[in-house]
């Protein structure tokens, strides 16, 4: 972890550097976390340091996002749309800073005891689902309109850190390890499967022994052996079919031309595994979403997307004031009252 800390000043910092010897080390430090093993190939860097220069490259546009650092605290909740609209009330802005860990931790460090507010970023999940309510029309009041509420929930805040560049770097170190633990997990998914295949394999070839001693046996008494001849064909073709697998699950997962592989097919297209997306929000100060025609006051912001294979979360990074953190006796009331 160490080493990534390094390549992450190098990658996403005020001067980020692309040059040969960065792309070996990056490479390295890849191959350390997903699997070592590939380093017995003799040409494992010619195969993957292109697949991690383009990664890289991706990266580094994600981290440069202009995303403007938001204030959260109580009193920006009434004046800030975005704030409002990430949060249900001014409390929830005090509890959700209050349950980061990892902003805790940050302001507990002694070297951090005269840091007044941290930068971070802020996750949460967009829900949106459809409601009757009620819409003024004119002079008139119209019941049981059908209206699209948005909320945020499940907010998590993460890297905390007391500069704003620190903090990008930070979020560019987490999306690198995310992309190698990506391909770890294809590795593991190609081992697993090749395991499931060979013990499906053994099963059926002892099947395939038992329907033998049936046919030449005694259960030949009491079942026909045409149909054990049937039994034996479908359990010939299940294991034909399984070997086949097992062969092209056992190339793919135990041989370094398979590790290569998963490596290079995740570090070649890195825009399917981390993608940042805009999506335009306008929201009432409810959570409904509204037209420019709507009279009362807006919520409008461009919201910031993550996707991250099938998980997606609307994010911004954020300064949190020491201030608005709960105390821990705060905390324990409120978890009490909750009970």
């Amino acid at each position: 972890m160490a080493l990534f800390d390094r390549l992450a000043a190098a990658l996403f910092g005020s001067q980020p550097s692309a040059d040969a010897g960065l792309i070996a080390q990056t490479t390295e430090a890849i191959v350390d976390a997903v699997e070592p093993k590939v380093r017995m190939h003799s040409r494992y860097r010619q195969k993957l340091e292109p697949h991690i220069r383009q990664s890289i490259e991706h990266l580094r546009a994600l981290v440069r996002e202009p995303l403007e650092p938001v204030l959260v605290s109580r009193a920006a909740w009434a004046s800030d749309p975005r704030v409002n609209a990430f949060f249900a009330t001014a409390d929830d802005v005090r509890a959700s800073l209050g349950r980061s860990h990892e902003l805790r931790s940050f302001f507990d460090q002694p070297a951090n005891a005269a840091v007044q507010e941290a930068y971070a970023l802020l996750g949460m999940k967009k829900e949106e689902r459809s409601v009757l309510g009620m819409e003024v029309q004119g002079d008139a009041v119209q019941r049981e309109v059908a209206q699209t509420q948005v909320s945020f929930s499940g907010h998590r805040i993460i890297a905390p850190t007391t500069t704003l560049a620190d903090t990008r770097l930070e979020i560019g170190r987490r999306i690198l390890l995310r992309l190698a633990q990506v391909s770890l997990a294809r590795i593991l998914a190609a081992d697993a499967k090749a395991s499931e295949l060979q013990s499906r394999k053994s099963y059926l070839g002892a099947r395939m022994r038992l329907l033998r001693l049936a046919q030449d046996g005694m259960e030949g008494i009491v079942k026909d052996r045409a149909t054990i001849a049937g039994e034996m064909k479908a359990v010939e073709r299940e294991l034909t079919q399984t070997v086949e697998g097992y062969i092209a699950a056992k190339a793919s997962a135990a041989t370094l031309e398979g590790y290569l592989q998963h490596i290079a097919d995740v570090f070649s297209r890195p825009e399917e595994h981390v993608a940042l997306g805009r999506t335009p929000l306008r929201v009432s100060r409810l959570g409904v979403r509204v037209d420019s025609n709507h009279a009362g006051p807006v919520n409008e912001l461009a919201l910031a997307e993550l996707s991250m294979g099938e998980f997606r979360a609307a994010i911004a990074i954020v300064r949190c004031p020491r201030a608005e953190l709960l105390s821990k006796e705060e905390l324990i009331a409120q978890a009490e009252r909750s009970l």
